[in-house]
């Protein structure tokens, strides 16, 4: 597995499909902050509550500017009905094919198991990483961690 970012180096690049097939770019969302977020599986127990706790406490994303993506190894399809079933607010895109080639560019690709570790990482509106956490397989990322991580955007 590659090295994670660190803080001040500049997110790679990607296009990944949401739930419906629409390519969503990283690039093409400069001029405001992106907070990108990894998670191993669509309707684990683990996945479920963190973003669903995303969900949750969207507004306080949204008051900041920042958008959220979620991204998974996942197929878009399972990513729609895991979705629909949970209300989720902002975008899942789908890191399957080919096989984890975004969640590698970030150095939270599993390659043992072909799944994304649970890495988030504050993307600036000039497209450095401005934080970055990553969790092993079944530890969550703390909601607060998020807040916090907000807050050095100074909006």
């Amino acid at each position: 597995m590659a090295q994670p970012l660190l803080v001040g180096d500049l997110a790679p690049d990607f296009e990944l499909p949401d739930t419906h097939g629409t390519p969503v770019r990283l690039s093409a969302l400069r001029g405001g902050p992106v907070v990108v977020v990894f998670f191993p599986f669509v309707f684990s127990r683990v996945c479920t509550s963190e973003l669903g706790e995303l969900r949750d406490n969207l507004p306080e994303f949204a008051g900041r500017g920042v958008r959220v993506l979620a991204i998974s190894t996942d197929a878009m399809f399972a990513q729609r009905a895991w979705a629909e079933s949970e209300g989720f607010g902002f975008d899942l895109l789908s890191d399957f094919w080919p096989h984890g080639s975004t969640a590698r560019a970030y150095g939270v690709l599993d390659e043992s198991s072909g799944h994304a570790l649970r890495g988030s990482f504050l993307v600036d509106a000039e497209g450095a990483v401005r934080w970055a956490v990553v969790n092993p397989r079944g530890q969550a990322r703390e909601l607060d961690d998020y807040r916090a991580a907000l807050v050095t955007l100074g909006r």
